[in-house]
């Protein structure tokens, strides 16, 4: 496609921003804000392999649907598991945008990656955009997105540190004048904490839950530092004894032993990050702090734990959940200026 007809396109189409996690998918439109955000899930037919539901509704029959449906995650750890199933996923929410502004032509898509993902995973997630309706798709790294929606001054020569913490993947990046000056990423979020608490209820008390359950304990309870009040919760499933149903109570100090490990591992990489900084963008850090984003970073006391661990002052971003599809939003609207902060694609040319 021409960079003129390119052009012209643009005036007219509604483009997208898309934070494609592990547990959530926002949905950004140029010009109109996050108008989408639901579950990264689709339910299936496993006799027909027809795609059912996607979103809100698949999320919902986790865990009770009957033998021939199945409620399917296909992203793990931040990236693709099954491309064919997030290719439905996206066309379902490419749709979506259309449905709400017809008759305008095939959007160009930004949409977030983590850093650790390798060439071969870069390529799927264009490809299954693509394939899923839009005309043009470009990827940048989520720690970079989640910076600019963050509102860190990403084009400055002074260091800006944002620790992203979604479901699958944790993304500890320093940036200075428009690009990534060292990163790390680990495959450890939300999704491992789930599951520690899930194997926590097994161990200590023989009960199986299920994710939501693990999640709801999460969120009630979940902490990563000491807290001032005891919390509790209750946590229901079937007693691995009995077979019967069974309900026990936790604590706060329960749960955050139970996560200890993958917030351990968090902290570690935030720790590692720092000792690889260069001194002057450490000194720049030092005075702005290190900035939370992603759901992870509403995990009570992180910011607490983390200003012991490092000794620099750590801020949670304003609505943290929202940092990576704002700044995806933020690339559309100034493509110019946000133009070398997407990963090189040797098979494309941003066109605008």
């Amino acid at each position: 496609m021409s960079g003129p007809l390119s052009a012209f396109l643009g005036l007219f189409s509604k483009d997208i921003g898309i934070d494609l996690g592990t547990a959530n998918t926002l949905v950004y439109v140029r010009n109109k804000g996050v108008v989408i955000s639901e579950p990264s899930v689709v339910a299936m037919d496993k006799r027909t392999g027809r795609v059912l539901t996607v979103g809100t509704e698949a999320k919902r029959m986790v865990g009770r649907t009957p033998a021939n449906i199945v409620a399917i995650r296909p992203l793990r750890d931040g990236v693709i598991a099954d491309f064919e199933t997030v290719e439905h996923m996206l066309r379902y929410f490419i749709g979506k945008v259309h449905d709400r502004f017809p008759i305008t032509p095939r959007p160009r898509v930004i949409i977030g990656v983590p850093s650790g993902v390798t060439e071969v995973e870069k390529r799927a997630v264009q490809d299954a955009t693509v394939n899923a309706g839009a005309r043009e798709a470009y990827l940048i790294e989520e720690p970079m997105a989640a910076a600019i929606g963050a509102g860190l001054p990403v084009h400055e020569p002074a260091g800006s540190m944002i620790v992203d913490i979604g479901g699958g993947t944790t993304e500890v990046a320093i940036i200075s004048l428009g690009g990534v000056v060292l990163s790390h990423s680990i495959r450890i979020g939300g999704d491992e904490i789930d599951e520690q608490i899930t194997q926590f209820a097994r161990r200590e008390f023989d009960l199986l839950i299920g994710e939501r359950t693990a999640e709801t304990t999460k969120i009630s309870v979940g902490s990563a530092h000491s807290l001032s009040t005891v919390l509790r919760s209750l946590m229901r499933g079937r007693d691995l004894a009995t077979g019967l149903p069974k309900e026990i109570e936790v604590t706060d100090e329960a749960i955050r032993e139970a996560i200890a490990g993958p917030v351990g591992l968090i902290v570690d990489a935030v720790k590692r990050s720092i000792e690889e900084c260069p001194p002057e963008l450490l000194a720049d850090i030092m005075d702005t702090g290190i900035i939370l984003a992603g759901g992870g970073a509403m995990l009570r006391g992180l910011d607490v734990r983390l200003f012991e661990e490092t000794k620099i002052p750590v801020h949670i971003a304003e609505d943290p959940l929202l940092c990576v599809v704002r700044g995806t939003g933020a690339c559309l609207e100034n493509l110019e200026v946000y133009r070398k902060v997407f990963v090189a694609d040797p098979y494309a040319r941003l066109r605008t």
